[in-house]
């Protein structure tokens, strides 16, 4: 790996989703102080990129994900959202489905969080996603038993330092 841009896209892929598998689907990586205050934070690390994952508050958050080369801010992606109102007495196991959908491949679905289906019992997750490494937006919801209990907008790329 070079420069920022010279990190090919399937490199930069690749390092994301291995980071995203090793971080909160995994409940591993959690930062003891984090960079912001009222922030959680989780760290992945591999050679000269490094993944950070940033969010404040639980049933209702925005967070954001930040890959690195050498320090330098290579990738960002940010998202936003959390349990409908009525429904906070599910974020256990919403949460739970989450991670296991997070951990779910799809080989055939260049994600940036879960398949674009996941069922276990009554729950549901889905995801929609445009675009790819350089720009993308993606929405997720789950469902219980076919009731809306969860959503999160999701939108994010590579970053350009060249300025004109």
């Amino acid at each position: 790996m070079q420069t920022n841009q010279h990190v090919s896209d399937s490199e930069l892929y690749d390092f994301i989703i291995e980071a995203c598998l090793n971080t909160y689907p995994a409940n591993k990586g959690w930062v003891k102080t984090p960079e912001r205050p009222g922030f959680k934070e989780l760290k992945y690390v591999k050679g000269d990129l490094s993944f950070r994952d940033s969010f404040t508050g639980q049933n209702r958050s925005q967070g954001t994900e930040v890959v690195r080369l050498r320090e330098e801010p290579l990738w960002v992606a940010s998202y936003g959202g959390g349990m409908t109102p009525g429904n906070e007495s599910l974020a256990r196991d919403t949460f739970g489905l989450l991670k296991r959908a997070m951990s779910a491949s799809d080989a055939a679905f260049k994600s940036f969080r879960g398949p674009h289906e996941f069922t276990d019992g009554d729950w549901s997750y889905t995801y929609e996603q445009e675009g790819d490494v350089n720009e993308f937006s993606g929405y997720e919801e789950i469902t219980f038993r076919g009731q809306l209990v969860f959503s999160h907008r999701i939108f994010g790329g590579r970053v350009d330092h060249n300025f004109c």
